[in-house]
C-alpha cells in the first residue's frame, strides 16, 4: 500500500467535503429528499464521530492494544440520538476538518516511522506493521484494512454529498426542469 499516497488522499478528500458543503443553505443543509436518508448535515457530523470515534480510535488499537476489546459503535443511531440535523453546518464542518488535521498528522508519524524502517530493514518490515490483525466481532481486520477503508469512507459519503446536492437542486427549480444537463 502507498501510504503516504493514502494520507494525502485524506487530506484532499478533507477539501474536497469542504468544496462540497461550500456556500449551502441553512435549509439545503438540513434538507433530506426523503425520512429515510441523510441531510448534509447528518453526513458531515457522522464523518465528525466517525473521525474521532471509529476509525483513528480503531487503527490505534489494532496497531497498539491488540489485548483491548473492540469498543461498539452506533453511527446509524448517531444521527438521532446526537441530533445531527439540530446543529450548525459551519461548525460541524470545522470540528470535521480540525480533527481530520489531526489524525493527518498522527498518520504522517505513523508513515515516517514505516519510511524509517524500511530504510533501515527491508521493506517487508515496515509494511509487516499493516498487516498486523485483530479479531474484531465480525472478522479478522488489519491495520491495513482500517486506514484503506477510513480512505474509502470519505469517498462514499463525498458521492452522497453529491446525491443529496443534486437532488436537492432538483427539487428547488421545480417547476424547471434539469434534463437538458444529462442523465444522471
Amino acid at each position: 500500500m502507498d501510504l503516504q499516497g493514502v494520507v494525502s488522499q485524506m487530506d484532499h478528500n478533507a477539501q474536497a467535503i469542504q468544496s462540497l458543503v461550500a456556500g449551502c443553505s441553512d435549509q439545503q443543509a438540513r434538507w433530506k429528499p426523503d425520512r429515510a436518508s441523510w441531510s448534509i448535515l447528518e453526513v458531515i457530523n457522522h464523518l465528525l464521530d466517525e473521525e474521532r470515534e471509529d476509525f483513528r480510535a480503531r487503527l490505534e488499537l489494532v496497531l497498539y492494544h491488540r489485548d483491548g476489546a473492540w469498543f461498539p459503535i452506533d453511527p446509524q443511531g448517531w444521527v438521532v440520538a446526537r441530533e445531527y440535523n439540530q446543529r450548525k453546518l459551519e461548525s460541524s464542518l470545522e470540528s470535521f476538518l480540525v480533527a481530520r488535521a489531526e489524525s493527518l498528522a498522527w498518520l504522517r508519524g505513523l508513515v515516517s516511522e514505516a519510511t524509517a524502517v524500511s530504510e533501515a530493514t527491508a521493506v517487508s518490515e515496515a509494511t509487516a506493521a499493516w498487516d498486523v490483525a485483530y479479531q474484531a466481532p465480525f472478522g479478522r481486520m488489519r491495520a491495513g484494512d482500517i486506514l484503506a477503508a477510513w480512505a474509502a469512507h470519505d469517498v462514499l459519503h463525498m458521492r452522497q454529498l453529491v446525491e443529496l446536492k443534486w437532488q436537492y437542486l432538483v427539487e428547488v427549480v421545480k417547476p424547471y426542469k434539469v434534463e437538458y444537463a444529462g442523465e444522471w
